[in-house]
């Protein structure tokens, strides 16, 4: 019964600025780029002559520059507060999506060129409006049920999974792949800007939860130096790596490779949204059991399920329904993954300089899942499959979630100075 009424109250004070926040993620820098660059491949192919490689290489762009710039986005939420770093950025990311749609129509290099430099517009100002920022706030504003919280935050990356390919593929279809660009910036533009406007917003000092603060009434935790002293900020690190450089060129390449084994766009993009409800649903359950058990007890098993949809997309007879379960799969883990930084982050290194070591650490997977595309793209050009590195993202990972077994305890507590902190047992959490 305690445990229920707290659940309320926390709910009960965040429950606007978590809506906001989904809607925020869902229309952010953070999907949109990868939900539709994939359906641009064959219409692109066909207008220009492009190789896939040259093709999906902008996402890399966009990330490697938003992964680079996710520490100083970060530390900007810190200094300045979440909220106008993450509506600026919204608006900007809006604006700068759209403008892909005015890449010129003529088959020349410098067109190649201008389609390049308008995604590093667009990487350049939209990392504010990832979860870099949604999730700070979401941090203050809940601890006991934190694990929960971020779920349900980062289930906007599920939502848009759901809804943006089946647009992307209705716009691509019915006007082509410029205006698919223009239809889908309305979305960060007139839903999630205007909710934020109103709703997202940081706590008050005395609306924080307790825990989160130190014995002077501060935001608790350690600086970024201490932070890169800690080899448990690298062991995440180095997982975060290897897991996003298995799952970025898997998700933003599935299309192909199920037009590869004969399936049709329109199930392709049913195959993406059943992705989307699996990171749906691993939002949920992660945060959920992040709330009562060690991270390491949780991450390792969940993160091992996408080897098992590399596995399935390595048969050469795939079934709608096996292509689904490996999409599912796939997305679950995604979910799995994306929820851990955030947590682990504010768990492991506290609030106080939460957007600068969440930025660090999100950088590996904005680097990893940025050049995973185009090395599976690649190896898909130069063999003409996907399976040799399907392969290899099966050991990758294994290895990355196991990595997060040798994190050890939670700080027990985060002292002034922001030095080493103490350390609690491993179990359930209370």
């Amino acid at each position: 019964m305690a445990e229920n009424t707290e659940i309320r109250n926390e709910f009960s004070k965040g429950w606007t600025i978590l809506l906001a926040g989904v809607l925020g993620v869902a229309c952010g820098a953070s999907p949109l780029p990868f939900n539709v660059i994939g359906f641009t491949v064959e219409p692109m192919i066909e207008e220009f002559g492009w190789s896939r490689t040259q093709i999906l290489f902008p996402i890399t762009i966009f990330g490697i520059i938003a992964a680079l710039l996710a520490p100083f986005f970060g530390s900007l939420a810190d200094k300045y507060g979440v909220r106008k770093v993450a509506l600026y950025s919204l608006l900007a990311f809006g604006l700068s999506f759209a403008a892909v749609a005015l890449t010129p129509t003529a088959k020349v290099t410098s067109t190649l060129y201008l389609y390049y430099a308008l995604w590093v517009v667009v990487g350049v100002v939209g990392i504010g409006s990832t979860p870099v920022t949604w999730s700070r706030a979401v941090n203050l504003w809940f601890y006991k049920h934190r694990g929960l919280a971020l779920g349900i935050l980062l289930m906007g990356t599920s939502l848009a999974a759901m809804v943006v390919p089946k647009l992307a593929v209705w716009v691509i279809e019915s006007y082509g792949w410029r205006e698919m660009f223009a239809v889908v910036a309305l979305l960060p533009l007139f839903i999630a800007l205007p909710v934020g406007y109103f709703l997202f917003r940081e706590p008050k000092p005395e609306e924080r939860p307790k825990a989160i603060l130190s014995d002077s009434g501060n935001l608790a935790g350690v600086t970024l130096g201490v932070a890169l002293k800690d080899y448990r900020f690298w062991l995440i690190w180095v997982s975060v790596a290897i897991i996003a450089a298995a799952f970025g060129g898997a998700f933003i390449n599935l299309p192909t490779m199920l037009s590869d084994r004969g399936l049709e766009a329109q199930a392709a993009a049913s195959i993406m949204g059943i992705l989307g409800i699996g990171i749906f649903v691993g939002r949920l359950v992660t945060g959920a059991l992040l709330d009562r058990f060690w991270q390491g007890f949780v991450a390792f098993p969940l993160l091992c399920l996408p080897a098992w949809s590399c596995y399935i997309l390595l048969g050469n007879d795939i079934t709608f329904l096996s292509a689904a379960l490996a999409g599912f799969l796939l997305g679950f883990a995604a979910g799995a993954e994306s929820d851990l930084i955030a947590y682990l982050t504010g768990r492991y290194f506290g609030m106080a300089n939460y957007g600068k070591i969440y930025g660090m650490l999100y950088m590996p997977f904005g680097i990893f899942n940025s050049l995973s595309p185009i090395i599976y793209a690649s190896v898909r050009d130069n063999t003409g499959s996907y399976n040799a590195i399907l392969y290899v993202a099966i050991f990758a990972f294994v290895i990355g979630g196991g990595i997060l077994l040798l994190l050890g305890r939670y700080p027990d507590k985060f002292p002034e100075t922001g030095t080493a902190p103490t350390d609690k047992p491993i179990g359930v959490q209370a």
